[in-house]
């Protein structure tokens, strides 16, 4: 897998800052669907959910596929390794302030053992 560009970037945590587009795909993260049962749970019409999945597809988040008269869609998790990847790197430098943070708790706890 190469690094996902600047750009790519942008673009799937752009798709990814919306409470919608992160719902469809967690409705495709198990299974394909069509277009009408990932609108079914909202209140909202197929052209605003067509939209989304517009942005999500731009992102590479997500492929479709016709089945007769059908657009499938799933998730592409190559994009969202590629987010992963990138965050991956940054995590070294939450996951040791946590620890650290930890360990002060845990020494200025009255009851804590040393």
């Amino acid at each position: 897998m190469q690094p996902a560009s600047d750009y790519e970037l942008d673009r799937i945590f752009q798709a990814l800052s919306d409470p919608t587009r992160r719902d469809l795909l967690r409705q495709i993260g198990s299974e394909e669907r069509t277009v009408s049962e990932l609108a079914q749970p909202y209140d909202l019409t197929l052209a605003a959910v067509s939209k989304h999945l517009k942005v999500l597809e731009a992102a590479r988040l997500i492929d479709r596929r016709k089945d007769g008269s059908f657009q499938m869609i799933k998730l592409n998790t190559e994009a969202l390794k590629s987010a992963s990847e990138w965050l991956k790197f940054y995590e070294q430098f939450w996951t040791s302030r946590l620890n650290e943070l930890e360990r002060v708790l845990t020494r200025t706890k009255p009851n804590a053992k040393p």
